[in-house]
């Protein structure tokens, strides 16, 4: 079989950061986040067949969430993340690997570890460099490669993983047996659902009702929940949770339940159920926490219980430690998705055998990484959601179209719109109501363009 000739034989990087302040801070896994550093990422490629196009990458540099060392300064996080992305960016282009950007972002993991031990050792650091912070430290270059790709031949990126462009399947791309014949384009859909639900986030510190309200932000968005679900017309709440404050946890649940029937009671545009998800952020310290928590939520406050859709990783992320927590009993009342610890196929299996039923993807784990697992959690009947890294812009619109083109994702998440709204700002012009959401839903159909689907205003 010819050579496609849609793949990649010329590419080169540009990166670029931008920082914003959170209008209002956001709290979760006992850490406050107050400001974002976007990594933009420009990539200049030209395919086979001689046409050329510059494609956008961008995600935020979320290192208190990639990297939560308390020893390790968050400032020294972000340099040390974005010198891998830098070093990441100039061995792939010095390599120059003809192919698909698939075949490109898999050639270029196979360097990730070295990279980041010699960051390591540049740094002085005294223990490894998270996985999670590795994989961050590429995204941006990945989804840079994907667009650019897409671009240059007019067509959706998603559209270009059938097996004319991609010849390689399943199992030879991720190495698993169980995967050949298999395709990619059979399980990710080359053209984006119409709508998606958003999940809002209501972080810890988040107001529920004026009462809550310490000191108003005033700049014309919501100061509390109830204001947010009318605006927004909301559906879908994700809801932060200490995880060993088992009182505050169910207290928070029935709150944000009496918030929302409220809220509809005063006569919010929608009269669809509630939906919620529960986010413990690894801190509960066994199975036993969690299901003490639905218990009490079956005697005290059923519609909420009723309400949840899923549960995210409730304990540490290293599943190899001594005594990993399993989540087989969680498990048989609601989906529990993996999260943290998800880094890879090795991940996934063993995240299964411990009882979790789903998984939750990110962009910022990198494009390639989130087709490839996708697409088994598809074939293996795996629940699947995706959530977002407080993006904004760029970041937002792409986190949005791997949704939009995984059937069987839930939901969008989008909290920066919330948190970090200065972030969309350069992107209102053409999608507005990506980041201006009504009736609690995102329509990611308007991300049909090629590459990943969105077109810079830059």
């Amino acid at each position: 079989m010819p050579a496609p000739a849609t793949r990649l034989v010329r590419y080169s990087f540009d990166l670029e950061t931008e920082s914003y302040q959170y209008r209002t801070p956001m709290k979760f896994g006992g850490r406050v986040v107050n400001d974002a550093t976007l990594l933009n990422v420009r990539c200049d490629a030209e395919n086979a067949a001689g046409q050329a196009a510059m494609g956008l990458g961008s995600m935020t540099m979320g290192v208190a969430w990639a990297w939560p060392d308390a020893e390790v300064p968050d400032a020294t996080k972000l340099e040390v993340v974005l010198t891998i992305a830098r070093q990441l960016a100039d061995r792939c282009q010095s390599d120059t690997i003809a192919g698909h950007p698939m075949e490109i972002a898999i050639g270029l993991s196979r360097h990730r570890d070295q990279i980041a031990a010699d960051v390591a050792t540049q740094f002085q650091l005294v223990n490894p460099i998270p996985e999670l912070a590795i994989l961050l430290a590429g995204s941006p270059i990945e989804a840079a490669l994907f667009d650019a790709h897409g671009k240059a031949v007019g067509q959706s990126a998603y559209a270009l993983l059938s097996t004319e462009h991609l010849p390689r399947d399943l199992g030879d791309l991720t190495g698993d047996d169980r995967y050949r014949g298999v395709t990619l384009d059979s399980l990710i859909s080359p053209t984006p659902v119409a709508t998606l639900p958003l999940y809002h986030l209501v972080g810890a510190l988040d107001p529920l009702t004026d009462d809550d309200v310490v000191s108003q932000v005033a700049d014309g968005l919501p100061e509390t929940l109830g204001q947010w679900i009318q605006r927004n017309e909301l559906t879908h709440l994700k809801i932060k949770l200490n995880g060993d404050d088992a009182g505050w946890d169910f207290d928070r649940i029935r709150r944000i339940n009496e918030v929302a029937n409220q809220t509809v009671n005063r006569g919010a545009s929608t009269d669809q159920p509630y939906f919620f998800s529960l986010d413990f952020n690894e801190r509960c310290a066994n199975e036993e926490y969690v299901l003490g928590l639905l218990d009490q939520l079956r005697s005290e406050c059923p519609e909420a219980l009723d309400r949840i859709q899923y549960i995210e990783q409730p304990t540490h992320r290293d599943l190899k430690r001594p005594g990993a927590v399993t989540m087989h009993r969680v498990a048989e009342q609601k989906p529990v998705v993996i999260d943290e610890s998800l880094t890879d196929l090795e991940s996934l299996r063993l995240a299964v055998s411990q009882g979790y039923s789903g998984i939750a993807l990110k962009a910022c784990k990198g494009h390639a990484e989130a087709l490839l697992l996708g697409a088994v959690a598809r074939h293996d009947g795996l629940f699947l959601c995706v959530q977002d890294l407080t993006c904004v812009g760029a970041s937002l619109l792409h986190s949005a179209s791997l949704s939009a083109h995984i059937p069987g994702v839930m939901a969008v998440e989008s909290n920066g719109r919330q948190y970090c709204p200065a972030g969309n700002e350069a992107w209102m012009n053409g999608y507005a109501e990506m980041f201006e959401i009504r009736g609690g839903r995102v329509p990611t159909g308007c991300l049909n363009g090629p590459g990943l689907g969105y077109t810079s205003p830059l």
